[in-house]
């Protein structure tokens, strides 16, 4: 003899996405669904019908428990034998997630005794499973992990990649990317600005960067603070190490910051400072710490705003030259002069300094990669502490 589903009490550990599809359709059929997630909002919940409960709860209610999270340190034996023990006599137990998640062992004793009424796995601890301590158990239902195999579902994948691609290609949308965070084709318009802006910043500090880097800060203030920074995150650290690195991507740039020891820090801030959205990317290595600001204007261009905290604003451009000076009379004459000898055309140039006698910074566009040998020269103008060529 089987059991109705109808009124029993269904407990959803990991209310993600195909959570959330099971408990819909377990509501289709008239179940009361709870759900344990930390991660699931009070709003998602109530949105999708579903009640939610801490861990302890959700073992002692249901009546059948589905599990749908990740492997995780977190989530491995989720279901542990003292968690198996709490749960109600005469539950049902079912694992398509994956292998790892519950205790076996403990499962087969409670089968066994009678305590759990049935389960069904097709995923386990170990993969392929050859054996398994739960095959032959009473009320246990064992298969592979087949769910896609069907003529259908594998359109319907055929269909999805495709999809995912052109959303990707024509829009800037990413989704179930394994190795970047997903970008919904409404947010993809927003933050393809600051994406664009956040590499930039990276970019400029780290060819600014001669010493070995030890921690990277990048602060995001007002709008973009609500956006995906991950996303953001990715492309500065692969602008910053861009320089040193040339094969390096948005994907393998955490990585690869990671085993070099260097700490990635991110801070957020919802309320505005002088533009309704800015980043920061603050670098510190073995001898400084250099920041970088910028911001996106309603044209959508990237520009920077702050060096060192030395306000300033141009715009990111193909061919520039920095330069760090003491405020002194004369400097900008002699720059210029040298820029004129060395056939060199100057397309903007930005200012900015600390204080009347301080420390000063020079931002100039220049038509086309500037000469070789003429750095050297910059430097060589009394005051001048740095200059650097940097390339966009």
């Amino acid at each position: 003899m089987g059991v109705e589903i109808t009124g029993k009490t269904l407990g959803v550990i990991g209310c993600g996405n195909i959570g959330s599809i099971v408990a819909d359709r377990a509501i289709g059929l008239r179940m009361r669904v709870i759900a344990f997630d930390p991660f699931l909002s009070p709003e998602r919940a109530r949105d999708i019908g579903v009640e939610k409960v801490e861990l302890e709860d959700l073992l002692a209610r249901a009546d059948i428990i589905t599990l749908h999270t990740p492997m995780t340190p977190q989530t491995k034996n989720i279901l542990s034998a003292e968690a198996l023990a709490k749960m109600k006599k005469g539950v049902r137990i079912i694992n398509c997630a994956r292998g790892g998640l519950i205790d076996e062992a403990a499962l087969r004793a409670l089968l066994e005794s009678g305590h759990v009424a049935g389960a069904a796995f097709d995923v386990f601890s170990d993969e392929p499973a050859t054996a398994n301590v739960l095959f032959g158990a009473p009320n246990v239902v064992c298969t592979p992990h087949l769910g896609a195999s069907t003529s259908e579902a594998q359109e319907n994948v055929a269909l999805q990649v495709a999809e995912q691609m052109s959303d990707y290609l024509v829009r800037g949308a990413i989704s179930n990317a394994v190795n970047f965070p997903s970008i919904t084709a409404e947010e993809a318009p927003r933050l393809k600005p600051y994406i664009a802006l956040a590499e930039k910043l990276g970019s400029f500090a780290g060819q600014l960067t001669e010493t070995g880097l030890k921690k990277v800060t990048i602060t995001y203030e007002g709008g973009v603070a609500g956006l995906k920074i991950k996303a953001m995150t990715a492309s500065a650290i692969a602008g910053l190490l861009r320089p040193m690195l040339a094969d390096v991507n948005v994907v393998s740039a955490p990585i690869v910051a990671k085993e070099r020891g260097i700490v990635i820090e991110e801070t957020t801030r919802a309320a505005p400072t002088d533009y309704e959205s800015g980043i920061t990317v603050t670098v510190e290595t073995e001898r400084m710490t250099r920041s970088v600001a910028g911001t996106v204007f309603s044209d959508g261009k990237p520009r920077i705003v702050a060096i060192k905290n030395i306000k300033v604003d141009a715009e990111f451009a193909p061919s520039m030259i920095y330069v760090t000076n003491e405020d002194k009379p004369g400097f900008i004459g002699r720059f210029a002069g040298l820029l004129g000898d060395a056939a060199v055309n100057i397309a903007t140039f930005a200012l900015g300094r600390d204080a009347q006698g301080g420390s000063a910074i020079a931002l100039v566009e220049i038509d086309g990669p500037a000469p070789n040998g003429l750095m050297d020269k910059v430097l060589a103008i009394p005051g001048v502490k740095q200059a650097k060529a940097l390339r966009f």
